[in-house]
């Protein structure tokens, strides 16, 4: 009797083992599966429909389109100059919008603009959605400076419009978290490296190389200097931090009430897109891209390749970051009007100066700062909402906490789990063959020994 409880115990535990040995294989597998490399920027709503539209463009050229944005059902749309061509558009599940004037003319039209006699106060874009090219003017503009923008435009054609606004373009140099030097206060935008060192990328208006930039008021909690700065022209700069570090929480970009939120990557917007905007003056606010490679005259320069955007900002929140579900957009620039009316701001790309600076973002791991917030729907995401109304992305502690290990290694999504269950079953496995081996050895040592008597 005593054997046969034994035999059965033997059985329980070998199919235990290799039972366990079957689960931390699957165990691995899924994790290494889930495994992403941290520069990697997962795919979004905008993303996916930016990119099919951008494919249409560049399939069909630019002289039978006339640019892509998002759709209020977060479809892309493709602007297109012939049937046939929007045939095709249809064909690729996009939705396609006759117009009367391709990218081409558009952007002969931009052309035509830069090379006229500069005027500060104002700024131009193409409005794919109208199929107009845009001209604004700000209250600093004179009569006559107006009237002689208006003489070129008439020139170019019925397709480009003047449009007089409110308040002043100007950079907003006095976020994300606030900067301080001599010269005035910004907000700091995202954190990058060049894997030696880490540095603050912000807007170039915010100083001169050779900076100081201080976290506080009084000047004793110094952050860095600025070693790159690109203004007018563009608009974005590096400030080193001191010690060369970003330290704990570098992915992340502050939101205001103790949050921020992941960064994961970077890419370009697409028009149409929803997105928000933190600074160290007004704090996240949202709205939606209306323009891409737009051009600003500000009083201090022209710079060419922004973002434009009906999100409002303040003094203060130059530099400060515009990203849209945890993806990094763009470092605030400039523009008119404020957070109580409304306004329009412009964004320096940021894939745009990291390629120029030659640096890399630095971006959280979801995995290893808590779950995600659910993904939103194409609708909530990038459809027209009010301000205020959508999630900024996956939200975390602005305050980075170390991960105990034993909360590491039981945690599902690493391969350390899996490790320890293939592990311990196979020493299970050696176990019982070991003890079975021995039961075997004594056994026949009872026998033989009494055959011997």
């Amino acid at each position: 009797m005593r054997h046969a409880r034994r035999r059965v115990v033997r059985r329980v535990t070998r199919l235990a083992a290799v039972g366990g040995l079957l689960l931390g294989g699957a165990m691995v597998t899924r994790a290494v599966a889930s495994e992403n490399p941290a520069t990697t920027a997962p795919r979004t709503y905008a993303m996916e429909a930016g990119q099919t539209g951008a494919d249409l463009v560049s399939r069909l050229g630019d002289s039978r389109t006339a640019g892509t944005w998002i759709g209020a059902d977060g479809k892309p749309v493709v602007a297109v100059t012939d049937e046939k061509a929007a045939a095709e558009v249809r064909g690729a599940g996009a939705t396609a919008k006759v117009v009367e004037h391709s990218m081409d003319e558009l952007k002969s039209a931009a052309r035509t603009l830069r090379s006229a006699p500069r005027v500060a106060g104002t700024a131009w874009s193409m409005d794919y959605r109208t199929n107009q090219v845009v001209v604004q003017g700000d209250t600093t503009v004179s009569a006559s400076d107006w009237a002689a923008m208006t003489k070129v435009a008439d020139g170019i054609g019925g397709f480009v419009k003047m449009q007089r606004t409110e308040g002043t373009f100007t950079p907003r140099l006095n976020g994300a978290q606030p900067i301080l030097s001599t010269g005035g206060r910004c907000s700091a935008g995202f954190n990058v490296t060049n894997g030696q060192s880490d540095f603050i990328l912000t807007a170039g208006h915010c100083g001169p190389t050779g900076s100081i930039w201080f976290a506080d008021t009084g000047g004793t909690n110094q952050l860095g200097r600025t070693v790159t700065q690109s203004f007018p022209g563009n608009d974005y700069s590096l400030v080193q931090y001191a010690d060369g570090k970003a330290g704990d929480g570098a992915g992340v970009v502050f939101i205001g009430n103790g949050k921020g939120v992941q960064i994961t990557g970077a890419a370009d917007p697409s028009i149409g897109q929803r997105v928000f905007r933190s600074g160290s003056t007004s704090g996240l606010r949202d709205g939606q891209v209306t323009s891409v490679n737009a051009t600003v005259n500000y009083p201090e320069g022209t710079v060419t390749g922004l973002i434009e955007t009906n999100v409002c900002a303040e003094p203060g929140d130059s530099g400060g970051p515009m990203f849209s579900e945890g993806i990094a957009l763009g470092i605030t620039s400039g523009g008119s009007g404020d957070c109580t009316q409304g306004g329009t701001t412009f964004f320096e790309p940021v894939t745009k100066a990291l390629k120029e600076v030659g640096m890399q973002l630095i971006v959280s791991n979801p995995a290893g700062a808590g779950a995600a917030s659910p993904a939103p729907s194409a609708t909530s995401a990038q459809g027209s909402i009010a301000p205020g109304a959508a999630s900024p992305g996956s939200s975390a502690a602005v305050e980075a906490q170390g991960t105990p290990l034993l909360t590491r290694l039981t945690d599902t999504r690493n391969v350390g789990p899996g490790l320890l269950v293939v592990g311990g079953s196979l020493l299970a496995l050696v176990a019982t063959r070991y003890i079975r081996s021995e039961q075997d050895r004594k056994a026949y040592q009872r026998y033989y020994s009494a055959t011997w008597g």
